[in-house]
């Protein structure tokens, strides 16, 4: 009988009346240990009897309701995935037939611009970053760690060691490029690394700033030079970091500190906000 009368519920009746129903219970159980002559208890205790179990009758109702919603909507969202990546599989297919220039780009969606021909590269800048106008010979690094820290002159920073990198720019080009320097790990050999150390914070002239994982160190470079040439200024000159496998603006230019503490790398946003 329950069951036939349940069936017949609507829905939208299920939801109007558990809207009622749950407040009720909710209100006559907080009532229940207010109130304290036996009269108005008892009558707070039988509505919040009969609330208790109209809320339950109607449980199994409203779960058919949320599982049939949830069925319906997990079919239409994997229609819509299913219709959006046969979309992009035919624009990738039309895209490589025609030979046209988006067939080229790299997997981050990037096309190509001045690989191997610095000059043709792109000048880009993060949001409010402009180009300084420090002379390439004055410029200066400091490298703090647990020692004091020690200074560089830019212009005596040796460019013997070569690595092969992709820049990546968030703007939608990549280049890649035969970068010169000094690895950083090396640099920061030489100034000691404390055993505490758990980042390292390399910091543009500009304020502009990205941290890094200790573990990182192996993988990035400080670059005075690409294809056999000293920097643009526009590129980073004097120095810019060079970070392989990661986005653009990970590679910060015109850099002026090095600082290893123990700071969470993990501890900045996950994108700049200068």
């Amino acid at each position: 009988m329950w069951r036939a009368l349940l069936a017949g519920f609507s829905s939208r009746r299920t939801n109007v009346a558990l809207l009622a129903l749950l407040p009720i219970a909710a209100l006559t159980g907080i009532l229940a240990f207010a109130v304290g002559t036996p009269r108005p208890a008892r009558a707070v205790m039988i509505a919040h009897g009969i609330a208790g179990v109209g809320v339950l009758l109607l449980s199994p109702r409203k779960s058919m309701i949320v599982r049939r919603g949830l069925r319906r909507t997990m079919l239409r969202t994997a229609g819509v995935v299913s219709g959006a990546g046969l979309l992009w599989l035919s624009a990738e297919a039309a895209w490589t037939l025609g030979g046209t220039r988006g067939a080229q780009r790299r997997f981050t969606g990037s096309h190509e611009r001045g690989s191997l021909n610095p000059a043709r590269m792109p000048v880009t800048q993060w949001m409010f970053d402009r180009v300084p106008q420090v002379p390439a010979e004055q410029g200066r690094l400091r490298v703090v760690t647990a020692a004091p820290a020690v200074s560089y002159r830019l212009a005596d920073l040796p460019d013997g060691d070569r690595v092969r990198a992709t820049l990546d720019c968030t703007g939608g080009w990549h280049a890649e490029q035969h970068w010169s320097g000094v690895p950083l790990d090396r640099l920061i050999g030489e100034a000691g690394l404390a055993r505490e150390a758990r980042s390292v914070l390399v910091r543009s002239v500009t304020g502009y700033g990205r941290r890094f994982p200790v573990s990182d160190l192996p993988r990035l470079w400080l670059a005075t030079h690409y294809g056999g040439r000293p920097l643009a200024r526009g590129h980073g000159a004097p120095a810019r970091l060079v970070a392989p496998g990661r986005r653009g603006f990970w590679w910060v230019k015109w850099v002026d500190l090095v600082a290893v503490d123990d700071v969470p790398a993990w501890r900045q946003p996950p994108f700049p906000l200068q």
